[in-house]
């Protein structure tokens, strides 16, 4: 410290290129205190992250599943996609697995959902719920997508005043536009909180009320070209994720499967044993949300 003060001296009685070349070595010392012990392996053991998880609070590491050499998961569900498509629509069950281990919370499926459907604000197909475990400081968190459910016994479908709400042969709960009055009750029947009322907004109404064009392009859903911009249809009525019917009956994989960045979304038929759906279904490790009520979901959670 000694040489230091007699530079720092030297520094404030001399010019400006004496202080430049103190602060210059002082910056380089400070520098050097700091990493040299970091690059000679002489850490404090204080500072070091533990090996294991020492607070009971906290959930523990997941094991993931390792990866099969050579096969990709999305050739394989376009492969299961297309194997079904071939059956009659009564002989598919369409299924969706979720492994709750690889989601890493980034919405990608979410945005590709929007985009996808051309979703209005206030409407979202799926949504991404955050789950907080143990006290703080001492917290994990676990990230579960939440699209509908599809479920085998769903109570949207009686409650529907004009039957615009149904289960189709192959398990998907779909929305009929056309005969939906806007009523509402098969929202207040889902126990998952999982339909939408579709106002009429515009993203562009908070922007200067202009409507951009990309809000004005029609939604493709149910094999149809929805066009909002002319006050029909689906504004006025109730909207859900459908598994993107447009896209699965054209061999294409769903939105949200194809745009998950951790591939911990599945897709396929789990009425055919050979699909990987079927396989990841028959794990141990399976939960499905809110099976209590009965109503037997049609999406899996690996956890």
């Amino acid at each position: 410290m000694a040489k230091d003060d007699d530079l720092l001296r030297e520094a404030l009685a001399g010019d400006e290129t004496s202080r430049r070349s103190f602060l210059g070595k002082f910056a380089g010392g400070v520098f050097a205190g700091l990493v040299a012990p970091a690059l000679i392996g002489e850490v404090r053991a204080a500072h070091a992250a533990p090996d294991t998880q020492e607070q009971p609070d906290l959930a523990p590491l997941p094991d993931l599943p390792e990866a099969i050499e050579g096969e990709h998961p999305v050739v394989r569900m376009m492969e299961d996609l297309r194997r079904a498509l071939q059956k009659p629509m009564a002989e598919r069950k369409w299924a969706m697995v979720i492994d709750l281990r690889k989601c890493t919370g980034c919405n990608g499926c979410n945005i590709s959902c929007v985009t996808e459907n051309k979703l209005p604000p206030g409407v979202t197909y799926r949504p991404v719920m955050t789950e907080t475990q143990g006290t703080y400081p001492h917290v994990s968190r676990r990230f579960v997508p939440r699209p509908c459910l599809q479920c085998e016994d769903p109570p949207c479908v009686p409650v529907c005043p004009v039957r615009a709400t149904y289960k189709r042969a192959d398990g998907i709960t779909v929305i009929d536009y056309e005969r939906c009055i806007g009523c509402r009750y098969c929202m207040t029947a889902c126990p998952y909180s999982a339909r939408y009322f579709d106002f009429g907004r515009f993203y562009g109404d908070n922007e200067g009320g202009e409507r951009q064009p990309y809000e004005l392009l029609p939604t493709p859903e149910y094999r149809k070209n929805y066009d909002r911009a002319e006050g029909g249809s689906p504004i006025g009525n109730v909207r859900k994720c459908h598994f993107c019917i447009h896209r699965i009956e054209h061999g294409e994989l769903p939105a949200c499967v194809l745009s998950c960045m951790g591939r911990a979304t599945y897709f396929g038929d789990m009425n055919d044993p050979a699909s990987l759906v079927s396989e990841l279904i028959a794990q141990p490790n399976v939960m499905r949300l809110k099976e209590e009520l009965g109503t037997d979901p049609k999406v899996f959670y690996l956890v």
